[in-house]
C-alpha cells in the first residue's frame, strides 16, 4: 500500500493498524518502542568522535569478539526500553549469551531478537553501521517466555527490519505488507516516510562480497562467483563488486539499487562450518525483508533461509541474498 511523503512512521504504524480490525496495538506499540531505542542510539552514535565512546570496550560477547563501546550502549539501550514495554515475553541479543527475560509483570505476547549495531568493526572509521531486529508472537502460554518461544522459523516473523545509521538514519521495516523505508529529521525528532513501498530491482547491479575469502570457499562457489566476473553483456556482466563490510549496510545499497550479497562458508573456521552470519539475528530478519521486496534469501547449499529452524540461539548460516533472478541462478548454480 503506498502512501504520501511527509507521513511520520507513527501515523503509517496506525493507519496500517487501521487495516486490521482484532489487532490490539501491541504490534504498533513494540515497533514503537523499538523506535524511540533506535533514536537513543542514533543521537549517540552521531556523538562518538565527542562523547569518548568510541574504541574497545574491554568486554568480549558470546562469539569471542571485543565489545566496543557503542554496542554495549546500544545493546543495554534496547534491554532497558524493551524489558519494561509490556508487549515481550523473552528477549535475545548478539550480544548475550542466554535469553533475556523482561521485568516481572512486564510479559507481553512477541519475542525480539536483534544484532544491537552491526556493523561495529567500522565504527572508528565512521562506516555506516545498524540494529537489526526481528519479532515472532510467542508459542507458550504465559508467562516468562523462553527458547522456545525465540527458536521459531523466519518464516514465522511477524515484523522485521533495521535502522540505519550514517549520513542519516534510517529505519526499514516490514510487517509482512511490504517494506517501508522512514528517513529522521532530526530537527524535530521524527521519523517521515521516504522509500514507500520498496521493491528491489529483480537484476542486480551490485556484487558484495569479501573476496579475499576466496581461496577458503567450496569449489562450486569459487566457480559461481567468477562467473559473475566474466565478460556477459546479455547479463550485464561482469557485476561492479561494492563491499562495505558492514551487512546491514550493504544489504540497504542493494535492496534499493538491485544487488547480491553474500557470504559463504569458509573452511579456514572449522568451529563455523555453518557459515558466520547468525540466523536469528542477521539472516532471517533480512531475509523477510527481501523477500517482502520481490527479492530472495539462501544459503550456499541452496536452503531457504525464511525455512531453517533454528536449534541454537546463536546458530549461524551462509548466506546469499538479494535481487530475485540472480539468488534464482545461484540457486540453480549450486544445487
Amino acid at each position: 500500500m503506498r502512501r504520501p511523503l511527509g507521513v511520520t512512521v507513527s501515523r503509517h504504524i496506525m493507519d496500517s493498524q487501521r487495516l486490521h480490525p482484532k489487532a490490539t496495538g501491541d504490534l504498533s506499540g513494540l515497533l514503537n518502542e523499538l523506535i524511540v531505542a533506535a533514536k537513543t542510539i542514533g543521537a549517540e552514535v552521531n556523538m562518538a568522535g565527542l562523547a569518548d565512546i568510541l574504541g574497545m570496550s574491554g568486554k568480549t560477547n558470546i562469539q569471542g569478539e571485543e565489545v566496543q563501546k557503542l554496542d554495549e550502549f546500544a545493546n543495554r539501550t534496547i534491554i532497558n526500553r524493551m524489558a519494561r514495554s509490556g508487549y515481550l515475553c523473552v528477549m535475545t541479543s548478539e550480544e548475550e549469551d542466554d535469553i533475556i527475560p523482561v521485568q516481572d509483570g512486564y510479559t507481553g505476547k512477541y519475542t525480539l531478537a536483534f544484532d544491537p549495531l552491526d556493523g561495529s568493526s567500522n565504527i572508528d572509521v565512521n562506516v555506516s553501521i545498524g540494529t537489526i531486529f526481528s519479532v515472532h508472537r510467542r508459542v507458550t502460554a504465559s508467562g516468562q517466555g523462553d527458547k522456545r518461544d525465540i527458536l521459531q522459523a523466519g518464516r514465522k516473523q511477524v515484523a522485521a527490519g533495521y535502522i540505519l545509521y550514517g549520513s542519516s538514519t534510517m529505519l526499514v521495516f516490514t510487517t509482512g505488507e511490504g517494506v517501508h523505508g522512514f528517513t529522521l529529521d532530526p530537527s524535530v525528532g521524527e521519523f517521515y516516510l521516504s522509500h514507500a513501498d520498496i521493491k528491489t530491482p529483480e537484476r542486480s547491479k551490485y556484487l558484495s562480497i569479501n573476496a579475499g575469502n576466496r581461496p577458503y570457499w567450496q569449489q562450486n562457489v569459487r566457480d559461481y562467483f567468477d562467473l559473475l566476473g566474466e565478460y556477459d553483456p546479455e547479463k550485464d556482466r561482469p557485476y561492479s563488486t561494492r563491499y562495505i563490510g558492514s551487512l546491514v549496510a550493504d544489504f540497504h545499497r542493494n535492496l534499493i539499487t538491485g544487488g547480491l550479497f553474500a557470504y559463504p562458508r569458509d573452511s579456514r573456521n572449522p568451529d563455523q562450518p555453518h557459515g558466520k552470519l547468525r540466523l536469528l539475528y542477521e539472516a532471517s530478519p533480512l531475509a523477510m525483508l527481501i523477500e517482502e521486496a520481490g527479492g530472495r534469501a539462501i544459503t550456499d547449499d541452496g536452503r531457504n533461509i525464511l525455512d531453517i529452524e533454528p536449534e541454537d540461539l546463536h546458530q549461524r548460516v551462509p548466506l546469499i541474498i538479494g535481487s530475485k533472478a540472480d539468488v534464482d541462478e545461484a540457486e540453480e548454480f549450486l544445487s
